[in-house]
């Protein structure tokens, strides 16, 4: 039997959201380990509707949920993060590797 897509029942907002920590986990510089978890503490400025995460470009409709105390709180509840509103982050092991299935769909990469 495959795995199950989403299993923790994230909704719309906390995927996308999850999506886009697990992207600035990868980024070098972005992020830090502390322990088993990832910390971000520092999240990229807007550029007009968009931002730059990496080799991504990313609209700013996907990203309300990283300033969002309700998200950070869900997540930590489900055990893919650990938040300190609004300093940092981090994500847990389970977190990082969480399959939202919408990196494709929300990270926009040139191909140049």
């Amino acid at each position: 039997m495959p795995p199950r897509i989403n299993p923790l029942k994230l909704n719309p907002l906390q995927l996308r959201t999850l999506t886009l920590l697990q992207a600035l986990a990868r980024v070098p510089g972005a992020a830090q380990r502390r322990g088993d978890d990832i910390v971000i503490a520092q999240f990229p400025p807007a550029h007009g509707d968009h931002f730059h995460l990496g080799d991504a470009v990313v609209s700013g409709k996907d990203a309300t949920g990283l300033y969002n105390e309700a998200v950070w709180n869900a997540l930590t509840r489900k055990g893919l993060a650990r938040a300190v509103w609004p300093r940092e982050i981090a994500l847990t092991p389970d977190g990082f590797a969480y399959d939202t299935g919408l990196a494709d769909e929300i990270l926009h990469r040139s191909s140049h």
